[in-house]
């Protein structure tokens, strides 16, 4: 595996966050959220490219610590600044912006414009799988291992059918968990695992009618998921830097296979709008494609959403390089 040496990450503005800062944090979580949206594409691969990854993870990591030792005794200040409350708020809210304001845009975007949308996806991916890569320190072949086992296991995860299932609060409690911290590994989606879990519709319908009580079990999960697989990843990535960042690199190429434009549809299901949309599907060629849908393959368009979301990783990087340097100034 080989890569170009470089600084640890771009996301070293560590500390308060000037109200540009945080417009820049909180526009990362509003790309969080519209790849959330997507059952194939990873939050964690946004925060990764936009330059927060690694302090959002030693943000989460903190949050039990500051809450004993400091909130715990009064001393709310010192628990804000020790878990970076700022950060992790504008983060959130971002977040929710995305899902509120461009959750139904994405899942139009999906029915209509799945070729477009998928190969937009892919190229960001692709970009990214390049911009992970630039992190490795000290490349080697025997990065080459976690590589392949990462690629491996997520793309036999993309492999995997829909299920349906039961929701029991044991079940949405788990479902939480693993859709989390599917969520925060770049290149595995949280949606995607909540699709094969069978519990995607579930959620959806939990937020729909607002069922506090389903919603409170899911959330719960989730928040033992983060801050579990947060602590975990913290202390991988400290120990084995390299080692960690090729296995997120093959999970990230893995991830590849659910992306990929072209499919032929297996299963179907109804989503919460009434619309049949694809519930299994496997990848075709573009020109099996055009035979099974009697429609282009638009090559072209594809080609050109791909080149989109590998040029805006680009820019992306190069922003967050930039707002880096002026937070270190500042």
């Amino acid at each position: 595996m080989t890569g170009q040496r470089t600084t640890d990450t771009p996301d070293s503005f560590a500390g308060p966050l000037s109200w540009r800062q945080a417009a820049g944090v909180l526009l990362r979580g509003v790309a969080m959220g519209a790849a959330d949206i997507v059952p194939g594409v990873s939050g964690g691969t946004i925060a990764f490219i936009t330059g927060i990854y690694f302090r959002l993870l030693e943000a989460i990591n903190n949050v039990p610590a500051a809450f004993a030792g400091e909130l715990c005794r009064g001393r709310v200040d010192a628990f804000w600044r020790r878990c970076d409350g700022n950060f992790l708020v504008s983060l959130l809210s971002g977040i929710l912006i995305s899902v509120a304001t461009l959750a139904a845009v994405i899942s139009r975007a999906l029915i209509e414009y799945p070729v477009i949308l998928w190969s937009f996806f892919f190229g960001l991916i692709v970009a990214s799988v390049w911009h992970v890569v630039r992190t490795v320190r000290e490349p080697a072949m025997a990065l080459l291992i976690p590589a392949a086992i990462g690629a491996a296991f997520s793309w036999w995860v993309t492999t995997l059918s829909a299920g349906d299932v039961t929701p029991t609060p044991l079940i949405l409690f788990g479902s939480g968990v693993l859709a989390i911290c599917a969520m925060i590994l770049p290149g595995i989606s949280g949606s995607f695992i909540l699709l094969v879990l069978g519990m995607y519709g579930h959620v959806l319908a939990a937020v729909r009618s607002f069922d506090l009580a389903s919603l409170g079990l899911f959330a719960a999960g989730c928040v033992v998921g983060l801050l579990s697989i947060a602590r975990l990843l913290t202390w991988a990535i400290h120990r084995f830097h390299d080692t960690m960042l090729a296995l997120l690199t093959g999970i990230m190429i893995g991830a590849l296979n659910k992306v990929w434009p072209w499919k032929e549809a297996l299963a179907w299901r109804t989503n919460h709008a009434g619309n049949r949309v694809p519930l299994n599907e496997i990848n075709v060629s573009p020109g099996h494609y055009a035979e099974l849908t009697g429609a282009s393959a638009q090559l072209v368009h594809a080609a050109i959403a791909a080149v989109v979301g590998l040029v805006l990783v680009l820019a992306i990087e190069w922003l967050a390089a930039r707002l880096s340097r002026r937070g270190q100034k500042g």
